[in-house]
């Protein structure tokens, strides 16, 4: 009996291009003004401290650290302070009304569902839980962050490790065997099998394997669960 459903967002509640071709692109060109602008406020000023000490130059001057930030998005490394950047930065890209962030129709129906059914909610991106709160906050549909419970990043662990899925456990309080996982990464999807978790496969595109290791789904509404 599902009780919680834990989605992932690139791929799966929202498109690969979105985050690719809008708020990468963003956060890259807006990077250096932004680290420039900001860096002794104190939501800003640790994160570059923690980059300093990730490259191991705790005296690095502010421009070495805007260039491994940079470099570090056109390798698509998945660093923490990273990501807390960009989620800073994204912020004010969605307060300007720059972009909106993308989820696809199934998804939103579904998760409404969902939610009105009694079952918990919530969000594992690699992107900073700030990023997942500001794209489900401004979307076409409206404020999504009402539907979730609560969110996690990589500050819980890798998501190809098993051993994050089983903190998620812990902190959500239930059975896994009572929470579905939902992403359109196979590696992700084993790690939360190999946790207890229960899961769905989404592929939105391409063939969907005549034995696939998990159960499958072009999109949200194809997602069949027991409740």
């Amino acid at each position: 009996m599902i009780q919680a459903i834990v989605t992932d967002i690139e791929g799966t509640t929202s498109s690969l291009s979105f985050v690719k071709d809008v708020l990468f692109p963003y956060a890259r060109q807006h990077l250096a003004g932004f680290v420039r602008a900001h860096l002794r406020q104190p939501a800003v000023a640790p994160l570059l401290k923690e980059v300093r000490q990730i490259v191991g130059q705790p005296n690095a001057p502010l421009e070495e650290v805007i260039q491994h930030c940079t470099a570090w998005i056109d390798q698509d490394k998945k660093i923490t302070p990273l990501k807390a950047l960009q989620g800073l930065i994204w912020e004010a890209g969605y307060r300007d009304k720059q972009f909106y962030g993308h989820v696809y129709p199934d998804a939103v129906a579904q998760l409404r569902a969902w939610r009105q059914r009694g079952i918990d909610l919530y969000v594992y991106s690699s992107g900073s839980i700030q990023a997942q709160k500001l794209l489900f906050a401004h979307t076409e549909y409206g404020d999504l962050t009402v539907l979730f419970k609560g969110y996690f990043d990589t500050t819980i662990g890798a998501k190809g490790d098993s051993a994050s899925y089983q903190k998620i456990v812990q902190a959500i309080g239930m059975a896994a065997p009572q929470i579905l996982f939902l992403s359109d990464s196979v590696a992700e999807l084993d790690a939360a099998r190999q946790a207890g978790l229960q899961t769905y496969w989404l592929i939105r595109a391409g063939e969907i394997p005549a034995r696939a290791a998990h159960p499958c789904a072009r999109d949200f509404s194809q997602i069949t669960i027991m409740l």
